[in-house]
């Protein structure tokens, strides 16, 4: 299979052709994308510069292959140096992955995808209700998390950053929001409550530690918060109603190397590192889901 071709069709704009190789990678590794991945994701994608009205320079390397080394590295950790050949450069991966940050895309591939799950499970597109959970996160050793951006969380003994994330009943990840690991719980969560207010969400559940103030301010944005308590006397982990969606959540999201701890200089690119997780994760979803309908 060709993915990029060498000759354009009728009416199609020429584009440079690949000469990295990448075009025709082996897929050799276990995040590569399959052929039903890449149908899901490549209509999601925004379309390149060259293609648009205000033009632009013709992409030089292939979508799949930079959305591969993508996977590779959150799925790997590696470090962005250690990126195999048979990807495109290290920096040219690492430069559309920023773009796409910057452009919404990644947040917009997680809200199509999310969308696409949850209609193949016979939900609506839209979810109305949501659980909300944060997670203290170690840097890592290499001293790339700056200072001013980590914290020391005392309850969870760890040094470093807090995610906080809302995601629906089924698990699907609507946003994320990461702060330094000494920021309250309620704190930090209002970035994501109000845009899963944007999202449609009208009922969250949350622990203890969102008492107070945050249920309040929710109330402005049409969202109520409902606190779902521990049983007392109990010790240990406990499943608990409703929030187990969350903290399975976040049993997904570790099992991909580059969220098991913070690398990122920035806060802003480990919320990405975090959506391009819940990408992987959807993309073959729903790419198993369209395989077996079919």
């Amino acid at each position: 299979m060709t993915l990029n071709p060498a000759r354009p069709s009728a009416g199609e704009r020429p584009r440079a052709v690949c000469t990295c190789g990448c075009s025709t990678r082996a897929r050799r590794y276990p995040s590569d994308t399959t052929d039903a991945e890449w149908q899901v994701l490549e209509p999601l994608l925004s379309p390149p510069a060259c293609d648009r009205p205000g033009g632009g320079r013709p992409e030089k390397h292939h979508r799949r292959a930079i959305i591969d080394a993508i996977f590779y590295l959150v799925d790997n950790g590696i470090k962005w140096r250690a990126m195999p050949t048979d990807f495109p450069p290290w920096r040219t991966v690492y430069g559309f992955l920023a773009r796409w940050h910057d452009d919404l895309t990644a947040l917009t591939l997680t809200d199509r995808l999310r969308e696409h799950v949850r209609h193949a499970a016979g939900r609506t597109a839209t979810p109305t209700a949501g659980c909300v959970d944060s997670q203290s996160v170690h840097e890592c050793a290499e001293g790339t998390v700056s200072r001013d951006s980590s914290g020391y969380d005392p309850y969870k003994r760890v040094n470093g950053r807090k995610r906080h994330i809302v995601v629906d009943t089924l698990g699907l990840l609507i946003a994320v929001h990461v702060t330094a690991a000494n920021v309250q719980d309620r704190d930090g969560a209002r970035p994501v409550v109000h845009q899963a207010a944007l999202h449609g969400v009208q009922h969250i559940w949350a622990d203890n530690g969102y008492h107070g103030d945050l249920i309040r301010w929710a109330t402005d944005l049409d969202v109520s918060i409902e606190i779902v308590p521990r049983p007392t006397g109990g010790k240990g982990f406990q499943v608990l109603p409703r929030r187990w969606v969350v903290e399975r959540t976040f049993a997904w999201l570790t099992r991909r190397r580059r969220c098991a701890r913070d690398y990122e200089r920035l806060p802003e690119h480990h919320e990405t590192i975090i959506y391009w997780a819940a990408i992987l994760q959807m993309a073959r979803r729903h790419a198993r889901t369209t395989t077996l309908d079919i």
